[in-house]
């Protein structure tokens, strides 16, 4: 998170323990890329910049339905983002939206994978996830993950991650 000018301002932890604010269903979209060779700069790294574009983009037009995104590293090679969605068919209509970033990048996207000859990978997964059948607990922690995407309420004192599952 940033101030604005381009400072970086640290979220402040809820303290105790909290569990994300979501009902009804979850859309998880996993999204990430394996760079096979790195002296290939010139493969991976188109690839590789796409996601930040699309990124802003997306949180410039929240009505697009991305809630919170988060960016991670497995390792050196694989790069991925976790993205939480309003519900699939927002992520769906971005995704196919001739005017938006994501046709335009993937269409290029596809090109250079074409060419790279195995230089770089790239993989993704969609879940939706019924309500029901996920669950977060977070202990003295900012909002984060889906968290952050449907906001924290408090946690209960006893309350499981069996009762948490049952609601």
């Amino acid at each position: 998170m940033t101030d604005g000018t381009g400072g970086v301002v640290f979220a402040k932890p809820h303290l105790g323990r909290t569990t994300a604010a979501a009902e009804g269903d979850v859309v998880v979209f996993l999204i990430g890329m394996r760079i096979n060779h790195f002296w290939a700069v010139h493969r991976w790294l188109p690839v590789m910049y796409a996601m930040p574009m699309m990124l802003r983009e997306l949180s410039r037009n929240r009505t697009a339905g991305l809630l919170n995104h988060v960016l991670l590293t497995a390792n050196p090679r694989t790069y991925y983002v976790v993205q939480y969605w309003e519900s699939k068919d927002k992520l769906l209509t971005y995704a196919a939206a001739p005017d938006r970033s994501h046709r335009s990048w993937w269409t290029r996207i596809n090109g250079y994978l074409r060419k790279s000859k195995g230089h770089v990978g790239l993989w993704h997964e969609t879940y939706v996830v019924p309500a029901g059948a996920y669950e977060s607990i977070y202990g003295d922690m900012p909002a984060y993950g889906l968290g952050k995407a449907y906001g924290v309420r408090p946690l209960g004192e006893g309350v499981q991650a069996r009762d948490r599952l049952a609601a």
